[in-house]
C-alpha cells in the first residue's frame, strides 16, 4: 500500500545549512527535486528573502552547494535552479533506492520540512534506517496511506471521511460544542448509534495514520 510520510531535518545536518542560518532567508521551497548520480540532487528553489546579494554570496560559498543559477524572480523571491552535493545522499536514496517522490519540501525556521510518497510502507522504514545509517535524524511527524479514494489517505473510507469532515464543520469538536450528536445524524441521515460508531472509527483511524507514527509494519 502507498504510503505518504511527513518529516522533518535540521538544516544543519542537511543541503543550505550555513546559507539559510547565516543569511536573512525567510523560507526556501522546492519548486521540483530530482536526483543525478549517487549523492547528487539538482532542485529548483524559490528563496523567499530580504538581502539576495547576500544570498548569492552565501550559496557560492555553501559547501553543500556545486553551482547554482538564478531563473526567475518576483518583488521579494527568487527561483534558482541548484546542483546539491555531499548531504543529499537521503534524497538520492528516497528518490532511486526506495522509488519515492518528494512531493513537497520547505525549509524555515531552521527546518527542512518534507512531505514524501513511497511506494509501500517498507520503502519508508528502509529510507529511515539508511538515514539514521549515514547520521541524519529524521523526525517524522506523519504516516498515513494513499488509498486509492482521495478521501481515503488518512485511512477513512468514504462514510468515515464525510461524518468527521461535516462534524468539524459544524463544530462538534469545539469547545463549547456548536451542535450534537442527533442534530449531525439528521444532517447525515443516519441514525445517532451509528453516526458515533463511525466517528469513533475514523478517529481510530487518523490516530493509526498520523499519530502512531515511527512505528514501521
Amino acid at each position: 500500500m502507498a504510503t505518504i510520510a511527513e518529516f522533518t531535518i535540521p538544516v544543519e545536518g542537511f543541503a543550505l545549512g550555513g546559507s539559510i542560518q547565516d543569511a536573512p532567508i525567510a523560507e526556501i521551497e522546492i519548486e521540483r527535486l530530482a536526483a543525478h548520480g549517487p549523492d547528487r540532487v539538482m532542485p529548483y528553489a524559490w528563496i523567499t528573502a530580504e538581502d539576495f546579494d547576500r544570498v548569492e554570496r552565501l550559496l557560492e560559498e555553501d559547501s553543500t552547494v556545486d553551482t547554482f543559477r538564478l531563473i526567475s524572480e518576483t518583488d521579494d523571491a527568487r527561483l534558482y535552479q541548484m546542483d546539491w552535493i555531499e548531504r543529499a545522499e537521503v534524497l538520492v536514496n528516497i528518490l532511486t533506492e526506495q522509488e519515492g517522490v518528494v512531493l513537497s519540501a520547505v525549509a524555515s525556521g531552521g527546518i527542512w520540512n518534507f512531505r514524501a510518497l513511497f511506494p509501500e510502507r517498507a520503502a519508508l522504514s528502509r529510507a529511515y534506517d539508511y538515514a539514521e545509517e549515514i547520521g541524519i535524524r529524521l523526525q517524522i511527524t506523519a504516516i498515513y496511506r494513499m488509498e486509492d479514494e482521495r478521501e481515503g489517505r488518512f485511512g477513512l473510507s468514504d462514510g468515515q471521511h464525510e461524518a468527521i469532515r461535516v462534524a468539524t464543520e459544524r463544530g462538534y469538536y469545539d469547545v463549547p460544542r456548536k451542535t450534537s450528536l442527533e442534530e449531525l445524524a439528521d444532517e447525515l441521515e443516519v441514525s445517532h448509534q451509528s453516526l458515533s460508531e463511525r466517528l469513533r472509527r475514523a478517529q481510530k483511524a487518523l490516530n493509526v495514520n498520523t499519530v502512531l507514527v515511527g512505528e514501521f509494519e
